[in-house]
């Protein structure tokens, strides 16, 4: 193991930077860090000289000699690297906000990582992803991937399944938003509990224990029923669950389920948004827009208290104690994207789910979650499919396979309507899809 090692960041004009340099400082007793390089493209040049400067600053306030770079060179960057941790936007914000805008004035759902503003940011990234990993089994072929470039399950399928690199990891802040918020349900401290997490990104349920062993998750339903103001991710509009429904399946859903198990009241609540120009991407600009004029002053040397409100707390502190876990060999357990092995007999063996795991110098050892009654099982083999056809449709531009993936997703409707919004939202983003080049054209 090297005494001192190389983290490198792709996206490190993010608005999540200096929440990952706290992170590594918090961990400074445990991560010998030497260099860490922020990478971004040149369109994200000034973003990335703000968010360095004020990396700089705060290593500096920390008495740390790490050395910090910034450079728009991705290769010079991953010379050498130890752990590559990626958190970009493939066509920035300006993307995702025609991703939420295009489907719903189609009176459809549009979300980042959701039915069809999900699959086409799955579309533009994984080309992306691929080349990274090229140049890394060129330059770094050692080194461990942490993505937490959304949507992460399908990033990290396709690095493994096409980029054939099997040292990645995908991560997500959901699981550890119901960590905190139901450990506070409980009054208690997450140490206290286990929570058992198993399905896909942004589609999983879990269950709580003690301690003891006692199943929580039932008490932790009569809080949620009772109380009504379940906060667990900032982006998502908060609308009470079923209690018939979520009671029956016997596990807890993640936020993200309202977009299916309560799509009407979401589709309606997005068209408001819609109509006043408030869609989630557009208030997230406003957001940046004010955080990189806080990061520009030069007497900020800490992560400011206002990076909470982007809706993105707790990623990078999770790629930090990701990295820490690898390197250390800590055997803790953390909630990721990794290779199924078996832990959801559901699902094929090969493929990426979201689920607990021990973390270990090898990488996560997922933990069984065990088969699924028929409702979630059903629900999620559908999703799987889905993001099997749409990670097959990033790779190829297969027109007929980009298709089949809108037909089965279960917020996208059937026929021409998906033919439709497929098309419209090729054209909006032909800048970014070049494995599509030729259909676009005839379209």
């Amino acid at each position: 193991m090297k005494d001192r090692i190389k983290i490198v960041t792709i996206g490190g004009g993010s608005s999540y930077t200096p929440e990952l340099i706290e992170g590594f400082i918090k961990r400074k007793e445990e991560l010998p860090i030497k260099e860490i390089w922020l990478v971004d493209i040149e369109e994200g040049r000034e973003k990335l000289e703000i968010v360095g400067d004020l990396a700089k600053r705060m290593v500096k306030e920390a008495g740390l000699d790490w050395e910090v770079h910034l450079t728009l060179d991705r290769r010079k960057a991953l010379k050498d690297a130890d752990f590559v941790s990626t958190q970009f936007r493939v066509g920035l914000l300006d993307a995702r906000i025609k991703d939420e805008r295009i489907p719903l004035s189609h009176g459809i759902l549009g979300q980042e990582t959701n039915g069809a503003g999900g699959m086409f940011k799955a579309f533009r990234t994984i080309p992306v992803i691929l080349d990274i990993v090229e140049d890394m089994k060129e330059l770094c072929p050692q080194a461990w991937l942490i993505n937490f470039t959304n949507p992460a399950g399908m990033i990290t399928e396709a690095v493994l399944n096409y980029g054939k690199y099997e040292k990645v990891v995908g991560l997500c802040n959901v699981p550890i938003g119901h960590i905190i918020g139901e450990s506070e349900m409980l009054g208690k401290s997450k140490e206290e509990l286990f929570f058992h997490f198993g399905g896909l990104n942004h589609f999983h349920w879990h269950r709580v224990y003690d301690r003891d062993g006692n199943e929580l998750t039932e008490k932790v339903m009569d809080i949620m029923f009772s109380d009504k103001d379940e906060k667990v991710v900032e982006n998502i509009h908060n609308i009470p669950f079923l209690e018939e429904q979520i009671r029956d399946l016997k596990m807890l859903p993640c936020a993200y389920h309202r977009y299916y198990y309560l799509q009407e009241d979401m589709l309606k609540e997005g068209i408001e948004s819609y109509k006043e120009n408030k869609t989630r991407a557009e208030v997230v600009k406003e957001v940046e827009a004010s955080l990189f004029e806080l990061y520009k002053n030069p007497n900020l040397k800490e992560k400011p208290e206002e990076l909470s409100k982007r809706g993105g707390a707790h990623y990078s502190d999770a790629a930090c104690e990701m990295i820490s876990s690898i390197y250390n060999d800590k055997r803790n357990i953390m909630e990721v994207n990794t290779k199924n092995r078996g832990a959801l007999p559901d699902l094929p063996y090969d493929s990426v789910v979201e689920v607990s795991s021990v973390i270990t110098s090898h990488g996560p050892m997922p933990i069984n979650f065990g088969k699924l009654t028929s409702a979630p099982r059903g629900h999620i083999q559908i999703m799987k499919a889905m993001e099997e056809l749409t990670i097959e449709a990033a790779v190829t531009g297969n027109y007929g396979k980009a298709l089949q993936a809108f037909t089965l997703n279960p917020l996208v409707p059937g026929g021409n309507i998906a033919k439709e919004l497929l098309d419209e939202m090729l054209i909006a983003h032909k800048d970014y899809l070049p494995q599509f080049k030729d259909v676009i054209e005839t379209l």
